[in-house]
């Protein structure tokens, strides 16, 4: 069993967090605020997996993060974030999150974000300069993006993109995500542009984001193996604006 340290400002969230996982047999300590997990955590070397608010008194949960991984850059780390949105998953991706687990979230999302991360391999400290056009190294409520099959498929005027899914459990499913012509002509008149840098991988990226965004908010397969973007949203813009700046 795992040695667990949790950090979040919220004594309901730890509570519920201890009890589940000590159900399971792991070790758990808490933390009420930044300083104090950063002094519990230490060099890093006594924890098998850290769970980690974004938003507390005091540190961030990103400047937190930071400092595990400069401390030991081998520590898994799941950020904890109550917003709907997956900016957070990006910035923390970056600074190598293992998971990034969406409130409110259920015993059992949190009993497989943390089976897949203390199964699957470590993040990688990645570069300043790393591209914001994939989630390949991301893991979402427990949910890994691990594949990206063939190229774009003609469906009338709509173009679709095939993905590989794992859960928690190991258990894959493809799935295809639609976008739809007028989305992207959408996406064109904002960037002012009728090519995108990247050609048909920036659309490819940009489903892979619109799927990201579909397991932070719901944590389980898209239904029938499709999703389709049905507009061009303020994240998605948001997301557009950051590739053609990078």
């Amino acid at each position: 069993m795992a040695r667990i340290l949790v950090v979040d400002d919220e004594n309901n969230i730890r509570m519920m967090v201890r009890l589940a996982l000590q159900h399971e047999g792991h070790t758990v300590e808490t933390a009420a605020d930044g300083e104090e997990g950063l002094d519990k955590f230490g060099d890093g070397k006594e924890w098998d997996l850290v769970l980690l608010d974004q938003r507390m008194p005091g540190l961030s949960g990103l400047t937190v993060l930071q400092q595990m991984r400069y401390h030991d850059p081998a520590a898994r780390v799941i950020m904890i974030t109550a917003f709907g949105t997956v900016d957070l998953a990006v910035e923390a991706m970056k600074a190598g999150a293992t998971d990034f687990l969406r409130k409110p979230f259920t015993v059992d999302i949190l009993r497989g974000a943390v089976q897949a991360a203390l199964t699957g391999a470590s993040q990688p400290s990645a570069s300043p300069e790393a591209s914001p056009m994939t989630f390949g190294m991301a893991t979402i409520n427990g949910f890994h993006i691990v594949s990206q099959s063939g190229a774009s498929i003609q469906m009338g005027e709509d173009t679709g993109f095939r993905f590989t899914i794992q859960n928690p459990e190991g258990q894959t499913q493809e799935c295809t995500v639609i976008l739809p012509a007028y989305v992207a002509e959408l996406i064109k008149a904002h960037t002012d542009r009728e090519q995108m840098p990247g050609g048909l991988r920036f659309w490819q990226a940009l489903c892979e984001e619109a799927l990201a965004n579909y397991l932070y908010q719901n944590a389980e397969f898209p239904p029938g193996g499709l999703l389709r973007v049905e507009d061009f949203t303020s994240g998605m813009r948001r997301w557009v604006d950051a590739v053609l700046a990078a």
